[in-house]
């Protein structure tokens, strides 16, 4: 297992801190909006209750060593403003997977997925020495697929009728990679889009 591997990220848009319980309400408030939870496995927003177990079972994951989750926060503010997680983890084949990510709507715009991308995949690629990182979201979700391949995260398929979410609903799965060469161009492109976006907003 990767010593290290729950971390706190820092960037100039966000943190990433490890996922801990005195986030929960700040991130409760910051998961209201449906739209969030629209291509997740379920609606962690419907309640206070609701939003708990999906805060307890990100704890129990990481605990276990399974995956390792994060609180998303506002560099400026402190205040969190989602979540993301490495899971999926493959030590002995130096490969992990990035998932569960979601951002208050606000922030969809504001270069903070952009920066946490490149805080997490820096971290995987230069510091735990991965040759892989995976994606995969709802092939349906046209935001999620457009955000992965501006990475540039390179289409690996469709695994059909791969997960059973919200209920019964049937999901084919989108995948998604970026390999240990194509990192030095996927990093360069994400520290540009971060520079634009900050010159956009001091304007």
């Amino acid at each position: 297992m990767w010593e290290n591997l729950a971390s706190v990220l820092e960037g100039k848009v966000v943190r990433l801190e490890p996922l801990a319980r005195r986030h929960e309400q700040g991130l409760f408030e910051a998961a209201g909006d449906e739209r969030i939870w629209r291509w997740m496995p379920y609606d962690a927003s419907e309640s206070g209750e609701r939003f708990h177990v999906w805060l307890e079972d990100a704890l129990a994951a990481t605990s276990a060593g399974m995956e390792a989750a994060f609180a998303t926060v506002d560099a400026g503010t402190g205040e969190p403003v989602g979540s993301t997680r490495y899971l999926a983890l493959r030590p002995e084949h130096r490969g992990l997977e990035i998932g569960w990510t979601w951002l208050a709507p606000a922030h969809w715009q504001a270069g903070a997925n952009v920066e946490a991308k490149l805080l997490m995949l820096e971290h995987a690629f230069e510091r735990l020495g991965c040759l892989r990182v995976e994606f995969k979201t709802d092939a349906r979700n046209e935001r999620s697929r457009a955000a992965l391949a501006a990475l540039p995260a390179q289409f690996e398929g469709i695994f059909r009728k791969h997960m059973l979410v919200r209920g019964d609903e049937r999901r084919d799965s989108a995948y998604y990679s970026i390999i240990d060469e194509e990192w030095p161009e996927v990093r360069d492109n994400l520290r540009r889009r971060i520079d634009a976006i900050r010159k956009k907003e001091a304007r």
